[in-house]
């Protein structure tokens, strides 16, 4: 098998899915995974691997392909993504794979190498599969930002705890989402970005330490200008007029939507390369907010950082 390109963690195009239109019940189909984990299961034969496929009508399904006895440090990523998963009450369920006790499985994905996390959504993958040990934090990150592309998305279905794993109501159960952002949230929810920026712009003033509000306030004011742009006539403009910062920006706009993270921000790096005075000023204050939607912690951004800095100087 051909291993396609994967991200780490970040932006994650989902715009080919439809969202599902009556999000059937979620829950059986594995073995509760171990710690008393709610939003996890294990795998551990082809009956449970179908129903984990089609808990992702509900919400989305995040499977690891792992293997303790090759690779020690996978059995470690697995039970991090069942962590992860918990941390998001219900957002997402946690399909734990060891492919050395199901085979079968791993032969039928055409798993060649562990460990190896994918994400599915309404019976199809949602992103490109990644590949090697993803960190704790890398996961939580990831998480998070694919959370705020489902809700802006209108895709809020949950998953309901798992047999023997601890309810989202017990006393120990894992953080819920911070009621801070329920406003912003829900108006995403409801396709009414204009008052979800408000929100959002209320929390960013309110604390501009507040990392969280202001990726939630970029990634509103992205939706915001490119609602209802047509893609097409954006890529003409932009290619009949590669120096106009109106133009370019639209389409990195466009690019970063749709999960094109390196695209969106190497137009903008070679657009500040290019111009001078209040353009370059402009493309180099739109590119910063497209860092702030992906998340400041993203490799991509770390590393488009640099590439900015030596455009500029």
């Amino acid at each position: 098998m051909t291993q396609q390109p994967f991200s780490r963690p970040g932006a994650i195009d989902l715009t080919a899915l439809k969202r599902p239109a009556t999000p059937p019940a979620s829950g059986g189909g594995g073995t509760a995974a171990a710690g008393g984990s709610a939003y996890s299961v294990r795998i551990e034969d082809e009956p449970a691997f179908q129903a984990a496929i089609e808990a992702s009508m509900t919400a989305p399904v995040v499977l690891v392909f792992y293997s303790p006895s090759r690779v020690p440090e996978s059995g470690q990523m697995a039970d991090d993504v069942a962590t992860a998963a918990d941390e998001n009450d219900g957002r997402f369920l946690a399909a734990l794979v060891d492919v050395d006790a199901a085979p079968s499985i791993a032969q039928a994905m055409q798993i060649q190498q562990v460990p190896l996390l994918m994400i599915l959504l309404e019976g199809r993958p949602a992103a490109n599969p990644i590949p090697g040990v993803v960190s704790l934090e890398e996961l939580r990150t990831m998480f998070s930002q694919l959370g705020q592309q489902l809700t802006a998305q209108g895709i809020t279905g949950r998953h309901q705890p798992q047999a023997g794993g601890a309810s989202a109501s017990d006393e120990e159960a894992a953080p819920v989402s911070d009621p801070r952002y329920a406003a912003a949230e829900a108006a995403l929810a409801a396709d009414d970005i204009e008052t979800a920026v408000a929100e959002y712009q209320k929390l960013a003033d309110a604390n501009p330490a507040d990392g969280e509000a202001a990726a939630g306030l970029a990634m509103a004011k992205l939706l915001q200008r490119t609602r209802g742009v047509d893609l097409q006539a954006a890529r003409e403009a932009a290619a009949a007029s590669p120096d106009d910062v109106a133009a370019q920006t639209l389409v990195a706009d466009l690019d970063l939507l749709g999960g094109h993270v390196d695209d969106a921000f190497n137009r903008l790096i070679e657009l500040v390369r290019r111009t001078a005075g209040d353009e370059r000023n402009a493309a180099r204050e739109h590119l910063l907010g497209l860092f702030g939607a992906v998340g400041n912690d993203d490799s991509r951004v770390m590393s488009g950082r640099q590439r900015l800095a030596s455009a500029l100087f």
